[in-house]
Order: structure tokens, then C-alpha cells, then sequence
């Protein structure tokens, strides 16, 4: 009876993968289909020249570049600022957290992590509007503004990510350190973050998604259709996920709609391509410890 229960749940687990594997192919391949031929470099520049646009000598206008630019700059903001911060988070839960602390930090970081991107974008919105009233007056949003409210959004997945990566380390591996005489924090240094490197990593991994394809937040946090690449951090700035939504919104003809599934194509690579970036990223730092471990 057992082998017939567990072949049934080998059976679903590999059918539930094969299924989201079809999914996943066939809305890329739907994507593909209806934007493809709308991918040239009219699409990303329009009329500027390419070599202008990419050095910002002169203005795009009817191009994408500066939604590239724009979500590129979002995404890694976003990331400097969550990052350090879930990282250190994650160490305190799982190596000095008392469990009553574990216990209730662990609920609020829950709680944030099922809080709604809406949610979110009015919380960044009203913060500008506490500002305008009190000690800043000329406060608005922007570019910071908008990777300050992703980083609180990415936050939950990187806590969460370390304090698991770091707890599942086996009781041998963690003794390593006070066998040797390291203090606690030498311990976490040397031993417990190399060993927890890649379940990090793959936190970070899963954070850049996320920060890369929300729109709810941006939308209120200073994302605009036209106004080209922002100068500094407090700039409005433009956006892939809102030229998608503008533009399966408010497209006038099919043409548009087509750039639409484009714009949407080209966040798909611009996201793997951060995914790549992050891949390499874990692999320099697995080999990188492996080196200083037999050295």
C-alpha cells in the first residue's frame, strides 16, 4: 500500500512539474507569437540614434531605453537597500534570537511579507504627503521612493531565505568554528555564511524577480510614462512593468497592443539576464570559499 501511495504522489509531484513547465512555455511562446517582430532597435530608441540614447546625449521620447534604464536602476537600488538588511536580519533570527524573539520577529516579518504591493505604494504615497506637511515641503516621489517601498516588499523573501539557509546547517558543521576557537561572530564569518551561501543567493535571486515586475507600487511612488532617464535618485523615472500596463491599457491599435507583448518580452530577458548576473555571482562565491577552504 505504501508503494502504491508514494508512486501515486512521484506521479503528481512529476505532473504538477511537467504542467507548470507547459504553462510557462506556452505563454513564452505566446509572447513570442504576438511581439516578436515589434523587438528592433526603433523599439528601444525610437528615432534617436542608438549611440546618443545609450550615452544620454540625446532624449528618447517614443522609445523604451529609458523604461530599461529606469527598472535596471529600480532593481538594483532596491536590492542595496534589502539586501544588506535581510542578510543581517536572517544571521540575528538564526544565530542570537532568543526563540520568544525568533518567534515574534518572525511573525512581523510574516505580516510584511503578506502585505498587498497596493498596500505598499499608498504607504510610500502618504509618507510624501506626511513630508509636504511637516519638514519638507518640496518632497515628492520619485526613483528612491519607489526602491525604498520594493526593498520593504523584497525584504520578507530574504529574511526568511537566510534564516533557513543559515539554520539547516548541520550541528557538526556548526561546532567547526568554536572547535577552533573562533568567536561567534568569526564563526558566522568563515564557516556559517560560505555553508549558507547558496541558499542566500538564491534569496537574492528570488528578491531581483520580484523587484523587477512590480507595478502596483511604482505607480504610485513616481513612475511616469514619458520623462525619460532619470538625472539622480529623487527624479521621476519610467518603468517596463508600467509601459506594459500603459500600454495593454491604453493602446489605440493593434500595433500598440504588439509592443505591449514586446516591452513584455524584453522585461522576461531583462529579468533573466539579472538572473544570470546572480547565478554567476553564487558561483564565484561557492568556488571562492572552496579555494580559501583547501588553501
Amino acid at each position: 500500500m505504501n508503494r502504491i501511495s508514494d508512486r501515486i504522489l512521484v506521479g503528481l509531484t512529476w505532473l504538477s512539474g511537467i504542467g507548470m513547465c507547459m504553462v510557462v512555455t506556452g505563454l513564452l511562446l505566446f509572447l513570442i507569437f504576438h511581439g516578436i517582430r515589434q523587438i528592433t532597435p526603433a523599439l528601444f530608441f525610437g528615432d534617436t540614434p542608438w549611440l546618443k540614447a545609450i550615452t544620454g546625449q540625446s532624449p528618447v521620447f517614443d522609445g523604451i531605453w529609458p523604461a530599461v534604464t529606469g527598472t535596471v536602476l529600480l532593481v538594483f537600488l532596491s536590492s542595496a537597500i534589502a539586501v544588506p538588511v535581510g542578510v543581517a536580519s536572517g544571521i540575528y533570527l538564526a544565530a542570537y534570537a532568543s526563540s520568544r524573539q525568533r518567534a515574534f520577529w518572525g511573525s512581523m516579518v510574516d505580516l510584511l511579507s503578506g502585505t498587498p504591493s497596493i498596500v505598499m505604494g499608498l504607504f510610500g504615497f502618504t509618507m510624501i504627503l506626511f513630508l509636504r506637511k511637516t519638514v519638507n515641503p518640496t518632497a515628492q516621489t520619485g526613483l528612491f521612493l519607489a526602491a525604498v517601498c520594493i526593498a520593504l516588499l523584497i525584504l520578507p523573501y530574504l529574511i526568511r531565505t537566510s534564516q533557513a539557509a543559515i539554520a539547516g546547517i548541520s550541528t557538526h558543521l556548526r561546532l567547526i568554528g568554536p572547535a577552533a576557537g573562533f568567536s561567534k561572530w568569526q564563526n558566522i564569518r568563515h564557516v556559517l555564511l560560505p555553508l549558507a551561501s547558496r541558499g542566500i543567493l538564491s534569496g537574492i535571486i528570488l528578491a531581483v524577480g520580484r523587484a523587477s515586475e512590480d507595478t502596483a507600487v511604482i505607480l504610485l511612488t513616481g513612475v511616469v510614462a514619458q520623462t525619460g532617464i532619470p538625472r539622480n535618485i529623487w527624479d521621476k523615472f519610467e518603468a517596463l512593468p508600467f509601459r506594459i500596463y500603459y500600454l495593454a491599457a491604453e493602446h489605440r491599435n493593434a500595433t500598440e497592443l504588439e509592443q505591449g507583448f514586446a516591452v513584455a518580452l524584453v522585461l522576461l530577458f531583462l529579468t533573466g539576464f539579472l538572473f544570470a548576473i546572480a547565478f554567476l555571482l553564487n558561483r564565484y562565491a561557492e568556488n571562492r570559499w572552496r579555494i580559501r577552504r583547501y588553501q
